[in-house]
């Protein structure tokens, strides 16, 4: 009888479902709700169109976008509490910044045709057969086929190109970031920094043809015997044509002493990138504001200098600081070590919970010479932190700065920086807390955290002597003089070896170590390395309003800043009572004044 009773009451449960969805499902929907669902399509949008350089990728992004959209101007603003508020902005901040990067997607595409006029045939064949898994063998092989000999040409016509410009061809055959259109036979000059995008695109399509071909190979024999060998051909072509603007135009070998390519976004985009991360101030503003902070930085820097008998050769007391470093096979060692240490201080200080879970489940493991060429110092990824220390394959100069790079004091703060209380406790309660707000992650909550740590740490004394205070502010000179140099490459105002040479003269780098430091900047995001410095201070401006002023505790503060998850921190500010919101709601909290680069 109650199993019949079940099972009549699950059919009328189903009746009611289908007949009157809407009381059932949209009534008390709640914004973590929205969120969630609409991270679930996002992820299902990249599962399926997992092709970068498509249109078909791009159309499909844009459509769920404009359909999102739609729905949030459904919802009753008016009705959500604070923390509904806050997603609702967050989630139409998500979403219109999906939309501007839709539109630059379609825009580096036509940057990239005359390089790849092949995608949109390749396309047609792997994406054809999508809505039916229906393909027409001998058309595709027939595709596939003449893609191979279009490659081999293009192949043929980059370097014919590469050769005229060290030949010193004529200027006007070569526009900035584009092709030239020449005579016959036409060669094509291409700018190493498009020529290293059009690799990427490459080896996207390289895989989404393999992806395709072996769906069928070995299932259905009509493929396999029209497309095997096509493929495999095709597949050949590829790989040497992505090679050939990698390695011979791009001249990204992987070694030690590869150029610094990038690419300027310009100052359109960054100031469209400052509006979703909801930054207040233009380039300009913070450029002027991280060259004040990299003078108060060297003011320390010589009040150090002094106490160890430099007088204000900073760059003298730096160099034996940098020298006291540990013995190959002790750094992790030493890692591990500080990292108790830095568990301790925050203990005692009462900074934050730090779960027992967090505490125990950490690992140091070492970096490759071939990741210390982007990541010269540490970094952490799932549980561990990457330790950077000189590996015998390197040659001794380059041994030798690493070292230098790494010394006792540098890797003091990096600890502190990279586990506890810095990016593994955060990343640790990220994923228990609010954790649908993952989808607005930023770096200038994850880095601007992290930067924060060691500020926090500067002024409770985590520096014992003369030399960690060096140290430390090495790593806060570095944040400063990221931000001004990595802007003013985004803007077009410096180049690569002009930032290497400011990082060495203006932070105390050694060569290896700036070079590494510039070459993850202009190829990572472009406010990527302005997140440290900003993302700190409007932690330290928070900071003031709530605890300074009496409101929470420092734990108090701490661990709300961890739960409220890594979302914009005028965001965050907003969650706290500090800020009304409208379903419009932009940037105006002015966490470091009117005029950032001016003295308070």
């Amino acid at each position: 009888m109650l199993t019949r009773m079940k099972f009549s009451w699950s059919w009328t449960y189903l009746f009611l479902l289908f007949a009157f969805p809407s009381p059932l499902w949209s009534a008390d929907t709640s914004m973590s709700d929205r969120v969630r669902e609409y991270t679930a399509d996002d992820a299902s949008l990249d599962t399926f169109y997992a092709i970068p350089c498509s249109e078909w990728t791009i159309e499909h992004r844009e459509k769920l976008c404009e359909d999102w959209l739609t729905r949030l101007h459904d919802v009753s603003f008016g009705s959500l509490d604070q923390t509904g508020r806050v997603d609702y902005v967050l989630l139409r901040n998500q979403i219109q910044s999906q939309q501007a990067q839709a539109f630059h997607d379609r825009a580096h595409l036509v940057e990239l045709e005359p390089l790849v006029p092949f995608r949109s045939n390749l396309l047609a064949v792997v994406q054809k057969d999508w809505p039916s898994n229906k393909v027409d063998a001998p058309a595709a092989a027939t595709a596939v086929s003449d893609l191979s000999k279009q490659v081999a040409v293009l192949k043929d016509r980059v370097l014919a190109g590469l050769h005229s410009k060290s030949d010193g061809a004529s200027a006007d055959k070569t526009v900035a970031n584009n092709v030239s259109v020449a005579t016959n036979p036409p060669p094509l000059m291409v700018s190493p920094a498009l020529a290293l995008r059009a690799s990427e695109a490459v080896e996207q399509l390289r895989t989404a043809l393999k992806t395709w071909f072996a769906k069928y190979d070995g299932f259905s024999p009509d493929v396999t015997w029209w497309l095997k060998q096509p493929c495999e051909e095709a597949d050949k072509a590829l790989e040497e044509y992505g090679k050939t603007l990698r390695e011979e135009v791009a001249g990204q070998k992987g070694k030690e002493d590869d150029p610094l390519v990038g690419e300027p976004c310009g100052t359109n985009v960054v100031a469209e990138n400052l509006r979703f991360e909801f930054i207040p101030y233009n380039a300009q503003e913070i450029i002027a504001y991280a060259e004040r902070e990299l003078s108060r930085g060297e003011e320390e820097m010589k009040r150090a200098s002094r106490e160890m008998g430099f007088g204000d050769d900073w760059h003298a007391a730096l160099a034996q600081v940098q020298a006291d470093h540990v013995q190959p096979g002790e750094q992790a060692v030493l890692v591990a070590q500080t990292c108790r240490e830095a568990i301790a201080f925050t203990h005692a200080h009462d900074l934050v919970t730090i779960p027992p879970l967090c505490e125990s489940t950490w690992q140091v493991t070492m970096l490759s010479p071939q990741e210390l060429k982007t990541i010269p110092y540490a970094a952490y990824n799932n549980q561990r932190m990457m330790v950077a220390y000189a590996c015998q394959s390197m040659n001794q100069e380059n041994k030798q700065m690493v070292m230098n790079g790494n010394s006792r004091a540098f890797v003091r703060l990096t600890t502190a920086h990279e586990l506890i209380p810095g990016h593994h406790l955060q990343l640790f309660v990220a994923a228990r807390k609010n954790n649908h707000r993952r989808l607005f992650s930023t770096t200038f909550a994850i880095e601007g955290w992290a930067f924060y740590v060691e500020m926090r740490f500067w002024e409770l004394g985590w520096a014992r002597t003369p030399q960690e205070r060096i140290g430390m502010l090495f790593w806060r000179m570095n944040r400063a003089a990221r931000t001004l140099v990595s802007l003013k490459f985004q803007l077009g105002q410096m180049k690569p070896d002009d930032m290497v040479t400011f990082m060495m003269k203006h932070v105390g780098h050694q060569k290896f170590g700036a070079a590494s430091e510039v070459r993850r900047m202009i190829r990572s995001e472009p406010l990527y390395q302005t997140a440290y410095l900003l993302g700190a201070h409007q932690y330290l401006a928070l900071h003031d309003e709530q605890v300074v002023h009496g409101r929470m505790t420092e734990r108090q503060f701490h661990d709300a800043v961890l739960e409220g998850n890594s979302i914009p921190v005028e965001m965050l500010r907003a969650g706290m009572g500090q800020m009304s919101l409208t379903p419009d709601s932009v940037s105006t909290w002015k966490f470091a004044g009117e005029h950032p680069g001016s003295e308070p």
